[in-house]
């Protein structure tokens, strides 16, 4: 068998590369337009942080796992074609702010209906609103050269940080489909590694929603527990204990019960707004509203955070020096798409703070072009004093201690493992006085902190 994967982003890269490492005999070509994103797969700089990541691909890279820009020639080639590619909420025209984005998706089944030559199985890997697939196959048998297809719904369950381990032993693999002998040849590739009774098969229609239904069930989890520690920082109730209490009970459980400044990631806030709008679209109004509270309740939580900062501070930051430990949106994962720190790093910056900002896998150009993009209006325009404040309110530094010193307060925005390892007696030192510690993660032990000399605030705990 031979399989074709458009689009060697965080899904495509790392999903295709354990299929080419589990099954050697079948070659795996993945295909992007982005000439520097391919050169740095066929690198030692991979283009994607996950911890593992780089032994996956040194075993399968130039036996059976290719990465070029040879996307028509792929396709013609292969057996099987998934697409992979970016689904981002549409920014304009109808559903605008809530809708997906699927021109990137027609836009690979025009060039699959285009170039195949014999019969092909077109798996949606990316993630898809309901009744895609319906236009999918419109798509591809609009050429008329006789070409058959069948389409398949395998949606990905990876969690950015943990996608190699995600991938060698998943909760389950999903394939939703209409033809027997397509959804087989699918179940067969993952049956190399996963247990049979682990692969799960659906009709169409239920592997697509069950993959926005899965998110949006995770992100109302974590913002039911960030609404509550809003509450436990109005009553002197600790969050992290209130979380220990609930998550005991076996109908509730604890994951996803870790008060933070708020989730982030591609797929949370895309999908949920994604379920709103279809939704809106079948005339289920509260079901909609309902939705878009979780993600209201996200927005409310790093704004939350920000104010804290500014009125812990005695109601300034202007022209004070905070250090912001982590960009990326968790630990494990150079990934910063709607990281809670893009959104709280602006806001400090609109009240004329001084950001000192330091992430061990996010580069300098990546945090300037998020928040070039949180500042931007409706056209994509950052003003002027936006503009001026990223280029001249902005240091990025190269490890903790430099962030800290000298300034008035640390922010800490992603759970790294490192943070947890620093000489804060060292940074307390560094620090003006007093030193404002403001724990996005919960991360920092309290006691510990205050006996250094620290005042620290952490998510749902008063003081």
């Amino acid at each position: 068998m031979k399989i074709c994967c458009i689009g060697a982003g965080y899904v495509g890269g790392p999903t295709m590369a354990m299929i080419a490492k589990q099954c050697p005999d079948i070659a795996v070509h993945v295909v992007d337009l982005n000439q520097a994103r391919i050169d740095a797969w066929n690198s030692d700089a991979l283009p994607v942080y996950e911890p593992g990541l780089d032994e996956v691909v040194r075993e399968a890279r130039g036996r059976n796992l290719t990465f070029s820009t040879r996307v028509d020639q792929a396709i013609d080639e292969a057996d099987m074609v998934f697409i992979s590619v970016n689904t981002p909420t549409k920014t304009f025209g109808i559903g605008a702010g809530r809708a997906a984005n699927l021109e990137f998706v027609e836009k690979c089944a025009r060039q699959i209906a285009r170039n195949a030559k014999s019969h092909k199985i077109v798996v949606e890997k990316s993630t898809l609103p309901v009744r895609t697939a319906e236009a999918v196959k419109r798509i591809l048998s609009s050429e008329g050269n006789g070409v058959t297809f069948d389409v398949l719904s395998n949606p990905e369950f990876l969690a950015e940080g943990t996608a190699v381990d995600d991938l060698l032993h998943p909760d389950r693999v999903l394939i939703g489909g209409e033809s027997k002998e397509a959804i087989e040849s699918l179940c067969r590739v993952y049956a190399s590694w996963i247990p049979r009774e682990k692969i799960l098969t659906t009709n169409l229609w239920s592997s697509e929603l069950s993959k926005l239904t899965a998110n949006a069930f995770l992100a109302q989890r974590v913002s039911s527990i960030n609404a509550i520690s809003a509450l436990c920082e109005a009553t002197g109730a600790d969050v992290d204990e209130v979380a220990r209490a609930i998550g005991t009970d076996s109908r509730i459980g604890p994951k996803f019960l870790k008060a933070s400044v708020g989730f982030g990631g591609s797929c949370f806030q895309k999908d949920i707004l994604n379920l709103v709008y279809l939704c809106e679209h079948f005339g289920l109004r509260e079901v909609a509203a309902y939705w878009e509270q979780v993600v209201m309740m996200n927005d409310y939580q790093k704004r939350r955070f920000s104010e804290r900062i500014v009125k812990t501070m005695f109601n300034t930051v202007s022209d004070k020096k905070i250090g912001v430990w982590g960009f990326a949106f968790k630990k494990d994962t150079n990934d910063t798409r709607e990281s809670a720190a893009i959104y709280v790093c602006r806001d400090l910056l609109r009240e004329r703070a001084r950001l000192a900002i330091y992430d061990p896998r996010v580069s300098v150009e990546q945090i300037r072009a998020d928040l070039c993009y949180a500042c931007a209006d409706r056209n994509g325009q950052v003003c002027g004093t936006d503009r001026d404040l990223i280029e001249n309110n902005i240091t990025v530094v190269d490890d903790c201690y430099a962030a800290a010193d000298q300034a008035h307060a640390i922010a800490v925005l992603t759970e790294w493992d490192e943070f947890k390892q620093v000489d804060f007696a060292k940074v307390h030192d560094a620090m003006h006085r007093p030193a404002f510690v403001f724990d996005g993660r919960n991360l920092l032990d309290r006691e510990a902190m205050e006996s250094i000399g620290f005042e620290l605030h952490s998510i749902g705990k008063s003081r």
